[in-house]
């Protein structure tokens, strides 16, 4: 482990107050004192309490874990540079080239922020949910539900977390459940190749195999793939059925999933689409 060095509450508060909000999503107008994130904003987005966050500033707390930092690395949008050197201040290791990225580039977070009126979310390599807009969790439904901790698409899909509750179905019914179902295991076995030293692969490749009897005879096949778009229908309690293209997007140098749901313009699909966003902004504004 590196020695721990320089001033880590100095760090965050500085990063702080340059991050604009409206990088996050946030209004940037009001009774703000400032132009950058607020302690309790920075909180909400790193998933942290307010306290917690506070004694970071205050140097009260000097050791967050790994889980930490990387939820305020991504939190603050920081570069690769800038997240390394938040590990090594905070006295752990930087992620190894050998590991899936799961960091979200200051670039990828923006655009996330931009189009946060689009059901988009991203995913890691190995289909850890990263992060999501507000309209997409209202879409799709409490992530914790349907994807269980951790937040694993592979996971849920193949029966092993989540509520299996999904209001997702493929087009093509049961043919296109085994179609996404096939290529998801032969993406994993992908993902695997690219990176034989991860830790979260290997055991996620394990839970599968031990959990899942479909997964073990899609997994036998030796099938090698990447997972592309699709078409989907959402069943929505509120809305009904809702048909939607879904684009996967790969980030180039990281291999993370943008995945981004759209409706044709003026569409019933639109018209649907349009009175799940006012919900969204609803429990947005209520929250």
């Amino acid at each position: 482990m590196p020695e721990t060095h320089g001033d880590l509450a100095a760090l965050l508060k500085s990063w702080r107050a340059h991050l604009s909000p409206i990088d996050v999503g946030l209004p940037a107008g009001g009774s703000r004192r400032a132009v950058g994130l607020r302690r309790e904003e920075l909180a909400q987005l790193a998933g942290l309490s307010v306290d917690y966050v506070v004694r970071l500033e205050q140097g009260r707390a000097r050791n967050p874990s790994a889980q930490v930092v990387s939820s305020l690395a991504r939190a603050l949008q920081l570069g690769d540079e800038e997240r390394d050197h938040l590990y090594v201040v905070a006295g752990l290791l930087p992620p190894g080239a050998g590991e899936v990225p799961r960091h979200i580039p200051p670039g990828v977070q923006r655009l996330v922020a931009r189009l946060g009126e689009s059901p988009i979310a991203v995913f890691s390599a190995s289909w850890d949910l990263l992060t999501y807009s507000p309209l997409w969790g209202t879409l799709i439904g409490d992530p914790d539900e349907v994807f269980g901790a951790p937040r694993n698409l592979l996971r849920s899909t193949f029966g092993i977390a989540g509520s299996g509750g999904s209001r997702i179905s493929r087009a093509n019914g049961e043919d296109g459940a085994q179609h996404f179902e096939r290529s998801l295991a032969a993406d994993l076995r992908r993902v695997q190749g690219r990176y034989p030293d991860d830790v979260a692969v290997r055991r996620l490749v394990h839970d599968l195999t031990t959990g899942s009897e479909r997964f073990c005879e899609l997994w036998e096949v030796a099938c090698v793939a990447e997972h592309v778009s699709e078409r989907k229908t959402v069943s929505h309690p509120l809305v009904g059925d809702l048909e939607v293209d879904c684009d996967v997007l790969t980030v180039a140098g990281s291999d993370l999933r943008i995945v981004v749901y759209t409706v044709a313009a003026n569409s019933p699909e639109a018209e649907k689409l349009d009175f799940l966003r006012v919900s969204a902004l609803s429990a947005v504004v209520t929250d």
